[in-house]
């Protein structure tokens, strides 16, 4: 009996470590796929993407590895397992037929018959809308959120099914592109709702205003239209996400994490850290976030770089130009706390400038504290657009130069930003 007993208890043991370990990390997973393809080495990038297809939980995910995985297939010359990864990124959202035709990944595919036919099988995208009132305002995903919480609350033990069947399941394509790019996994997401109770308890009715502030939306898509005639119009969709981001962009649309911008007097954040009580908005200043990401959806003309000079830029330009359309911006707390301390700040930035160093400047909010504020590369980007637009005689042209910055020290000297800098006491 004892021996059984020790038995008994050796077997639970070795059942519970096994069910404690953590599950493959599909990020990580996909980042060594990344790695091995830059290093030409397709036959381990191919494997790794494929275990991302197998692993990864959100469409948007299953779509990019499948789409990568064919691609190293066809520089192996494998080319029936790369047009079974071509179907699979396709049956998960992969719709960009002009990019496929010409990646130069899949050329050994093009003599083909399957390849013909997979063309002629492939929807086509609905394409880049330049008529500001064609963009399309989704908030579907924040009711389907809500529906999931309250039967979630019902029952805690089975909350990650639920949030899958009556959230995820449901999501629009932003959603999950949203997802799939900001939260690692549902467990994740289920795992940050339920260690803030009292804030979810009390931002519903905050989440809920988004509606209210589509007409604005709109207006400032229309003033974008009449500085630079150019622009692009994509769909916007508000989603809940687990506080990875505010917003983010896909070459579906504009993705707003609209818990990160519901708070309010009735809000109850003691339970979140001083960093992510600064990832905190009011929902007054959603036209401002929405702005802020559809300048970040025309920057495909800006030469890309490694070095934080471009980092910063980049972001504080969504800041300048999503103002100028919007009246605001959002991230007013950072902005008033570096005023008075900006030549202390570009004294701090200068010694990064030409380095790759973003992480000191943006997305930094877990080392934030009342004596050192996070995201202080928006400010920066911020005063040097500012700077380049107000001396700038055709206003028009200058929002059309900063969209299309192929030199970014030159940029800088251009704005005159550190003259400026100088006059200031």
């Amino acid at each position: 009996m004892q021996r059984r007993f020790q038995l008994t208890v050796l077997l639970f043991l070795i059942l519970n470590l096994a069910g404690a370990q953590e599950k493959p990390n599909v990020g990580k997973i996909n980042a060594y796929a990344d790695s091995y393809y830059r290093e030409k080495n397709y036959d381990k990038a191919a494997q790794n993407y494929i275990k991302v297809v197998e692993l990864a939980e959100f469409r948007s995910k299953k779509k990019n590895a499948a789409y990568n995985a064919a691609c190293c297939l066809a520089l192996l010359n494998k080319k029936d397992s790369a047009f079974i990864l071509l179907s699979q990124a396709i049956e998960n959202g992969y719709n960009n037929k002009a990019h496929l035709i010409k990646d130069s990944d899949l050329n050994v595919l093009h003599s083909s018959e399957k390849w013909k036919e997979l063309l002629n099988h492939m929807p086509e995208s609905s394409g880049l809308n330049s008529d500001p009132k064609m963009a399309v305002i989704h908030t579907s995903d924040i009711h389907h959120f809500w529906e999931a919480y309250d039967l979630a609350i019902k029952d805690s033990a089975v909350a990650r099914e639920i949030y899958k069947t009556h959230y995820f399941d449901k999501g629009t394509d932003g959603m999950h592109d949203y997802m799939g790019l900001k939260v690692s996994s549902i467990d994740h997401f289920v795992k940050h709702i339920q260690s803030y109770p009292k804030l979810y308890e009390t931002i519903r009715e905050n989440t809920l205003k988004v509606d209210e502030y589509k007409i604005e939306i709109q207006k400032s898509f229309e003033n974008f239209k009449a500085i630079y005639p150019q622009a692009k119009f994509p769909d916007v969709y508000f989603v809940i996400g687990a506080f990875t981001s505010g917003g983010t962009i896909s070459s579906s649309g504009l993705f707003i994490g609209t818990n990160q911008m519901s708070d309010g007097a009735e809000v109850n954040t003691e339970e979140l850290s001083f960093g992510m009580k600064l990832l905190m908005n009011e929902s007054a200043y959603i036209p401002n976030i929405v702005a802020h990401e559809l300048i970040h959806f025309q920057q495909d003309g800006m030469k890309k770089e490694s070095i934080t000079l471009r980092d910063v830029i980049k972001e504080g330009m969504a800041d300048f130009i999503g103002e100028l359309i919007s009246g605001g911006t959002a991230n007013e707390k950072i902005f008033e706390w570096a005023r008075g301390k900006e030549k202390q700040i570009w004294t701090e930035f200068q010694k990064d400038m030409y380095l790759n160093r973003y992480s000191n400047w943006i997305a930094n909010y877990n080392t934030a504290s009342k004596d050192s504020y996070p995201d202080l590369g928006y400010w920066i980007g911020y005063e040097i657009c500012k700077s380049y637009y107000e001396n700038a005689e055709d206003k028009n042209q200058a929002i059309y130069d900063m969209l299309h910055i192929q030199d970014y020290k030159k940029f800088l000297a251009d704005s005159r930003w550190e003259s400026k800098l100088e006059q200031m006491p």
